[in-house]
C-alpha cells in the first residue's frame, strides 16, 4: 500500500406525498435503481473510452484506473451507536468512565465547532491501493498539488498510464488545472456519488474519530493520519472494487 498521509497544504418504509399524490415506495425505489444504472453505465463507456484511448496513445506503458475524492473531516463529533449497559461503564470520547442508567442515553462531550481538515484520497478500486493527503482547504489551485504528487508517487507518465475518475466539483474541472502528464480525466454523471469507489472510504476514515472530542484540529490531523497509514489494500478493496470497472491492463 502507498501511504501519503501528513502531508499539508495550506490553501419506515411508507407512503410519500408528491404534489399532492401518493408515490409508491417499490415504484420509487425502480425508478432510482434505473437511474443508477443509466449513470453506471455511462461511467462505464467513458472509461472503456479512455482505457482504449490511453492504450492505444502509450502503447509501452501500464494503464490503470484510480479514482479520487475529499472527505471534510472537523471538529463537529461523528456520532455512533454505542452498547450502555446499566451495569457496565461506556468509554466517553474523554476515555473517562460514564454511567448509562436504564432509560437514559450516554452523554459524550462534544462541540459543535467548524473548523475543517481535508482528507485527500486517491485509490485503485481494483486492488483496494489507496494514496492519501491531509489539507486544511480546497481549491483549484490546491488541487493541482496532491495531483502532481500523486502522479510522481505512482509513476504516471513513465511506467504507466492512469485514467482518474473525479466528481463534477469546480476544483476538478480541468479548465486551468494543471493535469500532469500520463493522467487523464473521467467526470463522473451528475448526482451519482454512489458511483465514485473513493466516496466509500469515508467511514473507514471516520471510524478512530468516531464519538471522540478533538479539542483542535491537529489532534483530529494526528488521527486521521495514522488511521490512513494503517488502512492496507486488503481491507480497502471489498468496499472499492466494484464489478463493472475496468482492471489494469499491462503491455504485452
Amino acid at each position: 500500500m502507498r501511504s501519503a498521509a501528513g502531508r499539508r497544504w495550506s490553501g419506515s418504509a411508507g407512503r410519500s406525498r408528491r404534489r399532492g399524490r401518493g408515490v409508491d415506495p417499490g415504484a420509487a425505489a425502480a425508478a432510482c435503481a434505473r437511474g443508477h444504472a443509466r449513470a453506471a453505465g455511462r461511467l462505464q463507456g467513458g472509461l472503456d473510452a479512455a482505457v482504449a484511448e490511453a492504450k492505444a496513445a502509450h502503447p509501452g506503458r501500464a494503464v490503470e484506473v484510480w479514482a479520487a475524492d475529499e472527505h471534510r473531516r472537523g471538529l463537529k463529533p461523528v456520532r455512533r451507536r454505542v452498547w450502555a449497559p446499566v451495569w457496565a461503564p461506556v468509554w466517553a470520547p474523554v476515555w473517562a468512565p460514564v454511567w448509562a442508567p436504564v432509560g437514559q442515553r450516554p452523554v459524550a462531550l462534544g462541540r459543535h465547532r467548524y473548523r475543517w481538515l481535508h482528507v485527500v484520497a486517491f485509490v485503485q478500486p481494483a486492488s483496494g491501493e489507496t494514496v492519501w493527503y491531509l489539507a486544511t482547504g480546497l481549491s483549484k489551485p490546491f488541487f493541482a498539488e496532491p495531483l502532481a504528487a500523486f502522479a510522481r508517487q505512482v509513476g504516471a507518465g513513465r511506467q504507466r498510464h492512469t485514467v482518474l475518475v473525479l466528481d463534477n466539483a469546480g476544483w476538478h474541472r480541468p479548465e486551468g488545472l494543471t493535469i500532469p502528464d500520463g493522467i487523464s480525466l473521467v467526470f463522473l454523471p451528475p448526482r451519482s456519488p454512489e458511483l465514485q469507489p473513493a466516496e466509500h472510504l469515508r467511514p473507514l476514515v471516520d471510524e478512530p474519530a468516531a464519538n471522540r472530542h478533538f479539542a483542535t484540529p491537529a489532534e483530529l490531523e494526528a488521527t486521521v493520519a495514522e488511521r490512513c497509514r494503517r488502512r492496507d489494500a486488503g481491507t480497502t478493496k471489498p468496499h472499492t472494487d466494484f464489478h463493472w470497472r475496468p482492471k489494469p491492463t499491462r503491455p504485452n
